[in-house]
């Protein structure tokens, strides 16, 4: 069975108003009011998904789950992999079934989303322990012309994952990474 494929970018912002403000600008409207989602990514204990370049993520958020499959990344100037998606009654659940079934914890990743349509695409403003971004994710001429309309270019697109990026940030800070989630 064939899935969907995922076209998106992330552009970099200096904070979460600046983000919102630049979204709203473009006539979009709010789909999703801002929440948190909590992430998990799983993975085999020989590393099997990481080493092909595909991702199991379980998404927690305050009232329904998702379980995710992500293919490896495919050649484009944004970030394009297969992608199957389903809304799952009781994440924590799926978390024990996916445990029992031999998958473990590789990584959690939190982060406060908002998400707005316009223009073809739709747009989430994400306030992560390591920044704020905006995600676009629609068509490639759909997310090239909302880029552009925020003033971007290509190379101001970033395609890597939030994991990718808070390894960097940690590596930059000489800091030992754990799990990219917000202070307690």
């Amino acid at each position: 069975m064939a899935g969907s494929l995922e076209r998106e970018i992330k552009l970099r912002f200096d904070s979460p108003d600046a983000a919102r403000t630049a979204v709203l600008g473009l006539d979009t409207t709010l789909v999703r009011p801002r929440r948190l989602q909590s992430d998990i990514i799983l993975d085999t204990e020989d590393g099997r998904l990481s080493g092909a370049r595909s991702a199991l993520r379980v998404r927690l958020e305050p009232e329904r789950s998702f379980l995710t499959f992500k293919g490896p990344p495919q050649p484009s100037v944004m970030k394009l992999r297969e992608e199957l998606e389903t809304l799952v009654d009781n994440g924590v659940l799926l978390l024990t079934i996916l445990a029992r079934l031999g998958f473990c914890v590789a990584f959690r990743y939190e982060k406060f989303r908002e998400e707005y349509e316009g223009h073809g695409v739709l747009f989430a403003v994400d306030e992560t322990p390591i920044g704020t971004w905006v995600e676009i994710e629609g068509s490639d001429s759909g997310i090239t012309d909302a880029a552009a309309r925020l003033g971007r270019s290509p190379s101001d697109y970033v395609v890597a994952s939030y994991r990718t990026l808070y390894l960097q940030a940690c590596q930059l800070r000489g800091v030992e990474p754990r799990d990219m989630v917000f202070p307690r």
